[in-house]
């Protein structure tokens, strides 16, 4: 039974203070910082509160009066026929003024709905769309004539509407499945805000001049022409342009008969307000001042162009100083990491709403959003606009009438096995019809040292235990605060730590002093890498992180072996730190570390506690061939073009044999997907850039030093097998020389 929702109902605000604020009609249309909500309302009063993805968001509260058709469902409300015939605002100021009165209530209605959202009954269940929502639904023209109601884009456009008033927030970083219908959504958006909007601009941006292009000319333009009357603004120009929509009063010519019979005209004001296009570049729409910018197809932009350079300059667009004044709408799938995908998935990273600076902003500005492929893919979503998950076991029928007879996650499931011999086939339809982030971002095979074949697969395992207890995030800690005594690890959602095996009690803490020396008790059991870094800072702040990976051995402990344990990538505020971090994990798990020795001060670190020991030599020399440095200190070298090799060639063996789905059925048990993704990005010519792959290569390098340890040869001296011959010739036998 599928149980995945894009959202669920909270109460981060007591029922007892919604109530006193709705009776006074308090509530303020945006961010509510004391209550952490984003308020739609703009009535005072608030609703139900929905947590998408991270973003609390305050609806409006439900009206007596809901509206409800016949089908109890969701269809255009009747347009009335004599005002369709009306097609401008000059016809409407010659219709006969007698007549005019019987529509006036009409069109304030559909203003109110424009502006506040609207209230129908869906299946028995009261449920509200934002104004944007019933723009499209009602009075947007798309290719296929009327658009379809649809929960998944229901809960697109109330997250929209949270990042157009959360003063916080630049726009949106949508993350799409082919064909779910963003680039008509933000076509009707553009045009339902520029024709209530004055003297303010729209822009366009696609994967190319030509894309944008498109989009312009087959979606904006006719979805405005087919505006009614009382929505639609003076227009100025051709009916359908080429590269700009502008909403404002045609420049009338003066003529000598004007003049000279004094005519006076009654002045026309316009909203002075466009809609254009540009062509792709790091710089488009670079100094200009924009109400909103639609980025589509952001995450193919191919080199040279790059959507990270682009949107830092169309950022500035948005705001002045401080104040963010418009807003953007960026929706895409993604193309493999190297055709702009990998651009792509920074910006949408960097717009995770769980993660803000002192400002309480994203590092991009923007927030992310991702509906997966069952939520809305064509052909599987009911006549309530419901996605049809599993297959049915009554008649369920579609909006067209037909019947659907199928699950849409069957269906997916039944094109992921025909393609399962196909890799690079099997990772574009995965793009395309993404169920989690990682399937929306997935590379082609072909670009990777390792076999991504099984390293997606674990990852797809991944995804589907993530929802168990298989990986726990927290940080260690000294007990009671002081220093060298025991560590304790204490779960913590913001921790540093990710770790998916605790040892046992006795085997905690276990550390062996010899001779002052103090050494790990569980060598036998497992070991850590490390690639540590030096300095605190760096000038551009792009530091790369310190990585940290635990790998357990076959033993006869109570261990699962062959078990990648730990993962620790960050970048804490000083290097000691990260320092401290990394010595807590060496004796929690009582395990020694492999690290580099080219960034040398976590090992004079570990030398200056008296935890020498701790620190493995490099597994490939004996004691008399190390260096002076490395017997002081420990560590391996990565300048080595046989350390680069040993170490590349350790991942691709425990790849092999450890990793992805096993011939008896079962996976492996890595369950960090972030270091899987390292190893499937990794280039041996660009080591640096890969801290998970490093250290976690590292770790694997330890448990397996007896591969690495030099064998002297041995010397062997060539046997005389010759045998003398005699003469015997005389009192005496001489040999034969």
């Amino acid at each position: 039974m599928y149980e995945q929702s894009l959202y669920e109902i909270i109460e981060p605000v007591k029922k007892t203070t919604i109530s006193r604020l709705n009776k006074g009609k308090k509530w303020k249309r945006g961010y509510n910082k004391e209550h952490d909500v984003v308020v739609l309302s703009s009535t005072g009063q608030i609703g139900e509160i929905y947590n998408i993805q991270g973003l609390h968001i305050a609806l409006p509260k439900a009206p007596k009066d809901i509206h409800s058709n016949k089908s109890k469902k969701w269809e255009q409300l009747e347009k009335p026929s004599v005002l369709k015939k009306i097609k401008t605002i000059f016809d409407w100021k010659a219709y006969p003024e007698e007549q005019k009165e019987q529509w006036h209530e009409y069109i304030d209605e559909e203003f109110n709905r424009r502006e506040e959202g609207f209230w129908f009954n869906n299946n028995g269940k009261p449920t509200y769309i934002t104004g944007t929502h019933y723009m499209y639904l009602q009075w947007s023209k798309i290719d296929v004539g009327a658009p379809d109601f649809r929960e998944a884009n229901r809960l697109f456009f109330i997250f929209w509407e949270a990042c157009k008033v959360d003063s916080r927030c630049y726009g949106m970083c949508y993350l799409k499945n082919r064909r779910s219908g963003f680039s008509f959504m933000s076509s009707a958006e553009t045009v339902n805000l520029a024709t209530i909007s004055s003297d303010s601009r729209y822009g366009i941006l696609s994967k190319s001049g030509a894309d944008a292009k498109k989009m312009f000319t087959d979606k904006v333009v006719p979805i405005s022409i087919n505006y009614p009357f009382f929505f639609k603004p003076i227009q100025d120009g051709m009916d359908r342009p080429k590269s700009e929509l502008a909403y404002r009063v045609p420049a009338s010519k003066f003529t000598r008969k004007k003049i000279d019979t004094n005519e006076k005209l009654e002045e026309i004001k316009g909203l002075d307000t466009t809609i254009d296009w540009k062509n792709t570049g790091d710089n488009s729409y670079d100094g200009e001042k924009l109400a909103l910018l639609v980025h589509d197809e952001s995450g193919k932009w191919e080199r040279p162009d790059n959507i990270l350079n682009n949107w830092r300059v169309t950022k500035t667009c948005l705001r002045l100083g401080s104040k963010i004044i418009g807003k953007c709408m960026m929706g895409s799938t993604s193309n493999s990491l190297d055709k702009g995908g990998e651009n792509f998935k920074k910006l949408y990273n960097n717009s995770d709403v769980t993660k803000r600076n002192k400002n309480g902003q994203t590092k991009s500005g923007l927030y992310s959003l991702f509906i997966p492929m069952e939520w809305n893919f064509e052909g599987f979503i009911d006549e309530f606009g419901q996605p049809v998950f599993s297959t049915p076991e009554s008649d369920v029928c579609g909006p067209d009438g037909e019947l659907i007879d199928v699950g849409v996650i069957d269906h997916w499931q039944n094109e992921v096995d025909g393609l399962k011999e196909d890799q690079d086939g099997l990772n574009e339809f995965y793009r395309q019809f993404p169920r989690t982030t990682e399937h929306a971002f997935r590379d082609e095979t072909k670009n990777s040292l390792f076999n991504l074949t099984k390293i997606y697969e674990q990852i797809d395992y991944n995804e589907g235990v993530m929802d168990s207890s298989a990986v726990t995030v927290g940080s260690f800690a000294w007990s009671g605060g002081v220093k060298d005594t025991r560590v304790v690890f204490n779960p913590d959602p913001n921790g540093r730590f990710k770790i998916s095996w605790v040892p046992n009690g006795p085997m905690q803490n276990r550390v062996v002093i010899k001779n002052g020396v103090k050494y790990p008790g569980n060598e036998h059991v497992g070991a850590l890498g490390c690639d540590s870094y030096d300095i605190s800072g760096t000038v551009d702040g792009r530091g790369s992180n310190g990585s940290l990976h635990g790998l357990t051995k076959f033993s006869m402990e109570d261990a699962p072996p062959n078990h990648f344990f730990l993962e620790y990538i960050a970048r804490p505020q000083t290097a000691e730190i990260f320092f401290e971090d990394v010595l807590m994990a060496c004796i929690f798990y009582g395990m020694p570390l492999l690290a580099e020795n080219n960034k040398p001060r976590l090992l004079y670190y570990f030398k200056r506690r008296g935890y020498r020991g701790f620190s493995m030599n490099r597994p490939d020399k004996v004691w008399n061939k190390l260096s002076t440095t490395e017997k002081e200190i420990g560590g391996i070298p990565n300048s080595s073009e046989d350390i680069k090799q040993a170490h590349a060639a350790a991942i691709e063996m425990y790849i092999n044999d450890f990793v992805g789905a096993k011939p008896n059925g079962e996976y492996g048990n890595i369950y960090f997907n972030d270091t899987l993704n390292d190893w499937a990005k990794f280039d041996i010519n660009k080591r640096t850039k890969f801290d998970a792959a490093i250290s976690s290569g590292l770790a694997i390098m330890a448990c397996n030093r007896h591969l690495y340890y030099p064998r002297a040869e041995k010397q062997k001296s060539k046997v005389n097998l010759t045998i003398s011959r005699y003469s015997n010739k005389g009192y005496y036998s001489k040999i034969i020389e």
